[in-house]
């Protein structure tokens, strides 16, 4: 559719009071196996030389949680679904310990390699007392693993110089893009759009179920680790064709420990915002200073957890408050100057129950709401001068499209270990979120004045604070559950789950004060050219359109799916990963009807991993699968509730009135509804294609990973995905129109309504053409329809060098070269930033698709990224992150020079200026973008290390470059836009911030 018209721990006192070892396991990104876990525990492996009969004994260090594991006649044995943690992993013959390993490291959804010489020959082991405990360091390389992550321990959050925030740590995973500015903070992995992602907090799914941008998130402070699948999960994930989100919370230990921070941005400190600007003719778009928004932010977080009771039942308790305040405008002669003030309240406590070391219950609850409050002036921001109030906007959990949905959420999560090969694990969950949009003046009419005979400053501004007002009562809940068994059978860990989720949503908008005047001067024409050249009769003021929309309902999505996985050693040296997932989607109406759904979507998955030294330290493997993702809520809230869309044109005369209803107006058409839009909710056997099938690509992945030297390893890995079908939108009434008349069926009013469709394939209709009450049976081809084939490609080259944590310094280094190629973004359109995820004006009708093969919106060709920390002795700290890319491609949109029926005329949303064939991406690129951080880290040896002081400054050289423009080159009329490649957003300016941290122990 057409958007402009329709750990247990805190961080050790100490920095430096760290084995080798468990610094080698915790400062390592990207390490991590697949053996069979789910997305809130780990697991450890290994194998035992010469040890009939032995027993491996794992016991966490922070609660006392232990399992006792046999060794297999091989000499294999593993532990799965562990807590994640430290943990001492002991080998025990005939009741003895005979070998120790400490400080073992379990990362979320990965296994830790944890294998045992013969006791005789363990080389560099101390022996105390009998026991060998061996202090060389694990595997840098996991051979276990297929797919591509990132994992993000806490102490690493904490070094880093990150913004406090999910998706900053997102960012640092390879492949990983910012979205268009006008999707907020959104991240996009993998060349996929920004909606396509899926997060998980302790397990259970927290993405924002109407649109799928952003996500329910927590307090900072109290993540453990944050993992980032970019690809090549397993058959356990599924409704996600981007990436994989998980965060894991940290929990209570046997020992109350607490702990406060503070951190402050200045204003004072804070770089000047380049405004948004109309470039001269001819001039750059490398943006101007001007006068600009400033902000100021504090944030004040509190943590505490321990026993309530020892080795038995634990709590742990987080909450922050982050407040600020900026004011944002717009240059321009009439426009609107905004004084923000910004909360955000997050919470969680958790409680972990051992019942015994086979049986442990897991409690989470959290809460996120955000809240602005704006203050509205009309504002000249050429001679910065402020004008009389206009009025006030109060939101909770709005954000920028919606990108912080917010939230309370509540988990119960299982895990028994029923025998020793048998593991099940089970989890509920909950949430439900308020969204609140109040303005003054929600009364007043919308207008805009767009005379170009009258100077900006002298036209009109109306009471009304937004063109819209958001459903009452608009709120989104999620709940579901599952079930997962796990059972080793030989070389065989064969896992299987179920699960099934259901989200519901009641949202949308309303115009202001129930209708919208668009005001215009006379066309010199004398005709409306996007209105079939209506014409205009002479002799009056202008123009005007008459604008109404209304889209508000219910709606809801059931999600099921069942899996298969199996992870096969092989031999030694090769182990395969074999996994199978079948999903169904269901999507329903506001009355509980369904008018879309896909059954029996299976999605294979296949791995192999190539141990080519046998000893860990060269690893070759491949991954080949296959991922649905489901229709978003905000489809039915849009196209299947009877949204109301109608615009009309008439003329006016005299002068507006200040309310900004038009005098005398005089209607010169008839009412039109935009896409068939009457407000009648459509028949759901007619919204969707009765054929339908699922949004799903393919993704191939070869690489390998090689131990360079004994803190160095160096990889590198090809990535290619290919989407395979695609749904959205088609409002395009002439192939049934053509189909009506080769039938000899009644076609009286052919006005176009929109239907949910795979474009690019042969769709099934069933509409009632003529009135008569049946619905005919209408089958078109790829051909009738006239779409082309969905395209979207990418392919990537991603390499690193990564040196581990030795007690001194951590580094990383990665490289993507990267393409992502073809005539869709997916569910989302960044050239216009359209908010309506899947339902686009993409696929509305054929015209639209001309000239849209090219570049996409998130393709970035080149991307380096830098980041480290360096132990500079046990007081300082110091830390840096480098971000360089090369620039996004650039469009001229603008209007179609061919004939359009008027209905589904568009106006300026073709690649077409001066009437010339535009494609995606032939205007070239914005410029590279480069960003450096540093942090520094003070804690003084006076307070035994628990206090430190933190500084941190974010884009230290303050390049604040283009990163989107207006990509609209004509106006809706034809004639050249002039505001055309001005630029709607920079890089973050320069900022500094400053913190303190107290942990202590009780």
């Amino acid at each position: 559719m057409s958007s402009s018209r329709k750990s247990n721990r805190p961080p050790l006192s100490h920095p430096l009071r760290l084995s080798a070892l468990a610094l080698a396991l915790g400062g390592s990104l990207g390490a991590g196996a697949v053996l069979a876990q789910t997305n809130a525990s780990g697991a450890i492996f290994g194998r035992v030389e010469a040890a009939p009969g032995a027993i491996v004994h794992i016991e966490s260090t922070a609660t006392g949680f232990s399992r006792d594991v046999p060794v297999s006649q091989d000499g294999r044995y593993r532990a799965a679904s562990l807590p994640v943690g430290r943990y001492r992993v002991t080998l025990q013959q005939d009741g003895q310990t005979v070998q120790a390993r400490d400080s073992v490291q379990v990362n979320v959804g990965s296994s830790t390699d944890v294998s045992f010489a013969a006791a005789a020959d363990a080389a560099n082991a101390t022996n105390l007392g009998g026991i060998n405990v061996v202090a060389s360091a694990l595997p840098a390389i996991d051979v276990s693993s297929v797919d591509t992550r990132t994992v993000l321990t806490a102490a690493q959050l904490q070094r880093l110089p990150l913004p406090q925030s999910v998706n900053a740590a997102v960012l640092l995973a390879p492949g990983s893009v910012n979205a268009d500015s006008r999707y907020g903070n959104a991240v996009s992995l993998g060349g996929s759009s920004a909606a396509e992602n899926q997060y998980y907090v302790n397990g259970f799914p927290v993405t924002n179920p109407l649109t799928g941008l952003g996500a329910t998130t927590l307090p900072f402070a109290s993540i453990e680790q944050e993992q980032v699948f970019t690809g090549g999960y397993g058959a356990e994930y599924g409704r996600s064709t981007g990436g994989v989100v998980n965060l894991v919370t940290k929990r209570g230990t046997n020992h109350w420990q607490g702990g406060a921070q503070v951190l402050y941005t200045p204003a004072g400190l804070r770089e000047s915002e380049r405004a948004t600007y109309r470039p001269a003719d001819g001039e750059q778009i490398t943006g101007r200073d001007k006068h600009s928004a400033k902000l100021w932010e504090t944030q004040y977080s509190a943590y505490v957890g321990g026993p309530l009771i020892q080795d038995k039942l634990f709590f742990f308790g987080s909450a922050e408050t982050i407040k600020s305040e900026n004011n944002t405008y717009t240059l321009g002669e009439n426009v609107t100057r905004s004084y923000n003030t910004n909360k955000t309240d997050r919470w969680l406590a958790k409680v972990d129950w051992n019942i015994t070391d086979s049986h442990i219950l897991e409690l989470t609850g959290l809460g996120d709401t955000a809240s602005t409050y704006a203050t509205q002036y009309n504002y000249d921001g050429v001679n910065d001068i402020q004008g009389s109030y206009k009025g006030w906007r109060s939101q909770k959990n709005k954000g920028t499209a919606g990108t912080s949905p917010g939230g309370k959420v509540y988990i119960a999560h299982y895990t028994g270990y029923i025998t020793d090969n048998l593991t099940v694990d089970a989890l509920y969950g909950k949430e439900h979120t308020d969204h609140v949009d109040l303005t003054s003046g929600s009364d007043c009419v919308y207008f805009a004045d767009n005379r170009d005979s009258v100077p900006p400053s002298q036209r009109l501004q109306g009471c009304n604070i937004s063109s819209s007002i958001a459903a009452p009562g608009a709120y989104d809940d999620t709940r579901g559950w599952h079930l997962n068994v796990e059972y080793r059978l030989g070389d065989h860990d064969l896992r299987a789950g179920v699960d099934r989720y259901e989200v519901e949503s009641l949202n949308g908008s309303d115009t202001s004060g129930g209708v919208g005047w668009f005001y215009y001067d006379n066309p010199p024409s004398g005709v409306i050219e996007t209105r079939g050249n209506l014409p205009v009769p002479p002799g009056h003021t202008g123009i005007v359109e008459r604008y109404v929309f209304t889209a508000i309902g219910k709606a809801r999505v059931q999600q099921e799916a069942q899996y298969l996985e199996d992870h096969w050693q092989v031999s030694d040296r090769w182990l395969a990963y074999l996994g199978l997932r079948n999903e169904q989607f269901s999507n329903l109406n506001s009355v509980g009807e369904v008018f879309a759904k896909q059954r029996h979507q299976l999605a294979p998955r296949l791995g192999l991993t190539w141990d080519v030294m046998g000893d860990s330290s060269f690893k070759v493997y491949a991954n080949a699968g296959r991922y649905h993702l489901a229709i978003p809520n905000n489809v039915a809230v849009r196209g299947a509730s009877g949204s109301l869309y109608e615009t009309q044109w008439g003329t006016y005369d005299g002068a507006p009135n200040t309310n900004g209803t038009p005098p005398n107006w005089n209607p010169i058409e008839n009412t039109v509804y935009a896409n068939g839009a009457d407000g009648t909710p459509p028949d759901p056997r007619s919204i969707s294609a009765r054929n339908l099938k699922a949004y799903y690509q393919d993704e191939f992945i070869v690489g390998f990973d090689k131990q360079l030297a004994e803190n160095w390893t160096y990889g590198a890995k090809v990535r290619y995905r290919k989407l395979r079908s695609i749904i959205d939108d088609w409002c395009d009434s002439r192939p049934f129109v053509a189909w009506a008349a080769a039938n000899g069926v009644d076609y009286p009013d052919p006005s176009p309504n929109c239907y949910i469709i795979n474009p690019g394939q042969s769709n099934r209709f069933l509409i009632d053409l003529n009135g008569d009450g049946t619905l005919e049976d209408i089958k078109l081809s790829a051909a009738d329809i006239g779409l082309p084939e969905a395209k979207r490609a990418y392919y990537a080259l991603d390499a690193y060098l990564e040196h581990r944590f030795d007690e001194h310094w951590f580094g990383r280094l990665d490289y993507t070269f990267s393409r992502s190629y073809g005539n869709s973004e997916g569910l989302l359109k960044s050239d216009i930033g359209q908010l309506d995820p899947s339902v686009t004006q993409d696929w509305d009708h054929k015209e639209l698709m001309i000239g849209s093969n090219g570049p996409e919106a998130n393709d970035r060709t080149h991307q380096i990224r830098a980041y480290g920390y360096y132990q500079v002795n046990p007081e300082w700290l110091l830390s840096a992150n480098v971000l360089i890319e090369s620039g996004r491609p650039k469009n001229c949109i603008g209007v179609y020079p061919g004939d359009i029926p008027p209905e589904i005329n568009y106006g300026n949303s073709y690649f077409y200026c001066g009437g010339q064939l535009t494609p995606r991406g032939s205007k070239g690129r914005l410029p590279w973008t480069y960003r450096l951080d540093l942090g520094a880290q003070y804690r003084p040896a006076f307070a035994d290390h628990k206090l430190a002081f933190t500084a941190t400054v974010v884009n230290v050289f303050d390049t604040q470059t283009v990163m989107s423009i207006n990509e609209l080159g004509e106006t809706g009329s034809g004639a050249p836009n002039l505001s055309y490649q001005q630029p709607l957003s920079y890089q973050t300016p320069r900022y500094f911030q400053f913190g303190a941290r107290y942990d202590f122990e009780l």
